[in-house]
């Protein structure tokens, strides 16, 4: 994967959405306490408002790669497909695969993304119309049956189907799970050692305010970045480093030793 940039740009000022706070709960649910902390240190946002399709493009191009990545591979193709008068489907449906390869080739697993691109494309337009008619359906629909529509499309995930339910339809109660959040929500105890991402998921909406969920999702992200990362987490050397020690299990994290093994193979060795 390629070097994760500074800022997650979802939580920050390129990500759209408004800032605002919430109050903090009372500490004894410690997800929600965990999310109330993150949003201290972070960022405190709603979202909604992203064009749904772009949304559901720009999201195919993060796959398996980083935000440094991906933002370039998503610009060049607004630029280039995304016309005054043309519906950003439409043009793609009818894109050549070379062409759109070549414009998101930093994003890597090009062929294979613009391939996806242009299928989607083409099922958007023969069932909404448009990228409009499918942006109305992610804002007005039935939250399940979007969710259910967008788990139908091939190539798009959970992690994909909530994240355009989250940052277009501005829905509450979604937090969609990434790397980050998967690796975060189990070390910390917040999720069982053996979830999958959808285990996760449901642990942690099921434990934080619908309204928490979105900013939680962001923040967690920039925290997994600059603390909790994937090969040596910050308590690793200095179990005083991290700013939500005194609310992780350290579930595979041993700082005594220096070991570090995923969460899961944490479990089973109990």
């Amino acid at each position: 994967m390629d070097d994760e940039p500074a800022e997650n740009i979802s939580g920050g000022e390129r990500g759209g959405g408004t800032f605002a706070e919430s109050a903090p709960g009372d500490g004894a649910n410690r997800a929600e306490a965990v999310v109330d902390r993150l949003g201290e240190r972070y960022w405190q946002k709603t979202y909604g408002g992203r064009d749904a399709f772009e949304c559901l493009v720009r999201t195919i191009l993060s796959q398996n790669t980083s935000d440094k990545a991906s933002q370039p591979a998503h610009d060049a193709l607004m630029e280039r497909y995304d016309g005054a008068d043309a519906d950003l489907a439409v043009a793609l449906a009818d894109a050549e695969q070379d062409e759109l390869a070549d414009t998101i080739s930093s994003a890597g697993l090009y062929n294979q993304k613009s391939a996806t691109i242009i299928r989607l494309a083409g099922e958007i337009v023969d069932d909404y119309g448009s990228a409009d008619g499918f942006d109305e359906y992610v804002k007005d629909g039935d939250p399940n049956g979007v969710r259910d529509a967008l788990l139908d499309m091939k190539g798009v995930g959970p992690k994909t189907a909530d994240c355009v339910l989250l940052f277009a339809g501005g829905r509450d109660g979604v937090f969609p799970v990434d790397t980050h959040v998967h690796r975060i929500a189990r070390r910390m105890g917040l999720a069982p050692a053996d979830a999958d991402h959808e285990g996760v998921r449901e642990a942690i909406e099921s434990s934080v305010p619908p309204e928490k969920c979105g900013f939680g999702h962001t923040a967690m992200i920039q925290f997994g970045r600059e603390y909790c990362t994937a090969r040596k987490p910050a308590c690793l050397d200095d179990p005083d480093a991290c700013p939500l020690a005194d609310r992780c299990d350290q579930v595979g994290v041993y700082p005594e030793t220096g070991e570090l093994v995923d969460p899961s193979d944490a479990y089973e060795a109990e």
